[in-house]
């Protein structure tokens, strides 16, 4: 994979340059008020001194278990190929990771954003602390944001043998919640702005999951208020080395804490005392007798000693872990090196991301495609269906200039989505996209943690894999776009080439509208202030 530097600046009037400057001074004079009344509250808390961590590296698999399921599931590849799976259904992808757990017997390297403290969460984390038990290897990295009140938890757990759990790029604040913590270290917003974005999970150095999951109730649609539609991939063969590259790099890197290092409650916290945290957790998890696909569980698969799997070289791009730090160069970024190969489309571009702030930098590869006439599809969230009314205001101002340059523009609908049950069956919780794929020429598949917005550019890190195989690009194209003709709006022109109409296919009638679709006056408002004082870059 190569790097290119994208784009130029988007062109602006004179009116657009003046609005964008004035929130930009508006965003910095209000973000500066906040940090110096904040350190004043917070004492300026600070890290401990670091101890020595002792690195360690990823463990082979050859000879175990799963080692002969992988030969078995293989045979048949071409030399150099591996074997990929995609999971598209939550209780599926759920199901592979429990089963892998399961099946393991030499080690676990497992890397999250996030993990819920949920009935899912402590599911996940009870078979990790069982697995250890049974003597495999547990490497266990988690980003320190979304770890509010989980220190007891995180420490009980620390505390088994053969289990060893670290925290990313930590907080100094390790009291509250996620929001108190946060603005107690703001005097430190340089360094806790950059998080760790990636998702992996690797069994016996053999199979490796990865994509955009993180784990929690929602995201395997067991949520009660809200789920998220998303995909992962499950890999085996030669690309499982260069995952197992990735974590050792994460892990030994200076971000990586130990949680004893940083929490009170983990200085002689007892090992027994994991259980009594884990008490909520999911007891039974029913998973369907076949995918999307006509696949069965992997648990029944990995039982019968082989996976069905498609054959593709694979790749992966991966942040340097020194970009928490700030010290990655945009250009050389996961971000930019998808972003120029997706810029080598001739025929088609079809995007799916939750969170879509193209930039100048994507407005220039998407003008640049357009150019070429390849067509381009972009699938993100409405108003009403995302969780991030911030980065919604930060792609809407983008939506208008993208239609007038031929990009087919849809937003899943929360409503729409709830009620065609198409990509999965939200029963009364509200539809949330959350996957993370593209697809170039119907050829190349992009599947991983990377959004397509600033934040993904320049302060989180992420990894994705680049999937050969038009086989997977057309099942995730036909999965998407098919299941979007009746759970998403479809965006136009109006007649006067200056507003935006939202179509929607309700009952096999088309439904037009005029305003901001499932939104009310009070959303359109917070989107609107958001839009003011939040600087882009920051989404």
């Amino acid at each position: 994979m190569h790097t290119v530097q994208l784009g130029t600046a988007r062109s602006s009037d004179a009116h657009d340059l003046m609005v964008r400057a004035v929130r930009r001074i508006a965003g910095v004079a209000v973000l500066l008020l906040v940090l110096v009344l904040l350190s004043v509250l917070s004492g300026c808390a600070s890290l401990p001194q670091p101890a020595p961590r002792a690195p360690t590296q990823a463990l082979g698999g050859a000879g175990t278990a799963l080692a002969q399921v992988v030969v078995a599931s293989l045979q048949g590849a071409q030399p150099g190929q591996s074997g990929v799976r995609l999971l598209a259904d939550g209780d599926h992808a759920l199901d592979a990771r429990l089963a892998l757990i399961a099946h393991s017997t030499r080690s676990l390297d497992v890397q999250y954003y996030q993990i819920a403290s949920d009935a899912v969460g402590l599911r996940f984390l009870r078979e990790l602390r069982d697995a250890a038990a049974r003597g495999v290897r547990v490497r266990l990295l988690v980003d320190d944001l979304y770890a509010a009140g989980q220190d007891a938890l995180f420490a009980t757990l620390a505390a088994q043998p053969n289990l060893e759990l670290r925290l990313f790029n930590p907080l100094p604040v390790r009291a509250g919640n996620l929001a108190t913590r946060f603005a107690l270290s703001l005097h430190q917003f340089e360094r806790i702005n950059h998080r760790m974005h990636n998702k992996l999970f690797v069994a016996d150095g053999m199979v490796a999951v990865a994509g955009g999951r993180n784990i929690g109730n929602e995201y395997f649609m067991r949520g009660e208020q809200s789920n998220f539609i998303d995909m992962d991939v499950l890999v085996c063969g030669p690309v499982v080395g260069a995952l197992q590259s990735v974590f050792d790099s994460y892990w030994n890197s200076e971000h990586a804490w130990p949680v004893q290092q940083l929490a009170a409650a983990a200085a002689g916290a007892p090992a027994d005392g994991f259980d009594a945290l884990v008490q909520a957790a999911a007891q039974v998890l029913p998973v369907s007798s076949q995918d999307r696909f006509g696949h069965a569980p992997v648990s029944r698969q990995l039982a019968a000693g082989q996976l069905t799997l498609r054959f593709s070289a694979l790749g992966v791009i991966a942040d340097d872990p020194a970009k928490a730090a700030g010290r990655a160069d945009v250009g050389t970024t996961t971000r930019a090196q998808v972003g120029a190969l997706m810029g080598q489309a001739s025929d088609e571009l079809f995007i799916v991301s939750p969170y879509f702030v193209p930039g100048s930098g994507g407005m220039a590869m998407l003008q640049a495609v357009a150019a070429r006439r390849v067509r381009t599809t972009v699938l993100t969230n409405s108003l009403g269906a995302t969780d991030e009314p911030m980065v919604h205001a930060g792609y809407a101002p983008y939506r208008l200039a993208m239609l007038k340059m031929g990009v087919k523009l849809h937003e899943l609908g929360a409503t729409l989505s709830r009620k065609s049950s198409l990509f999965a069956n939200l029963g009364s919780s509200t539809g949330r996209l959350h996957a993370k794929v593209a697809v170039v020429d119907g050829e190349r598949l992009f599947i991983g943690s990377m959004n397509m917005d600033p934040r993904s550019e320049r302060h989180n890190t992420e990894m994705v894999l680049v999937i050969d195989s038009a086989e997977l690009a057309g099942e995730v194209v036909a999965l998407f776009r098919g299941d979007a003709q009746a759970s998403s709006y479809r965006l136009r022109l109006s007649a006067d080439q200056q507003r935006i109409e939202w179509l929607a296919n309700e009952q096999g009638q088309e439904v037009q509208q005029a305003a901001e679709p499932d939104s009310g006056l009070a959303g359109k408002l917070k989107r609107v202030l958001l839009a003011a004082v939040i600087a882009e870059d920051l989404l």
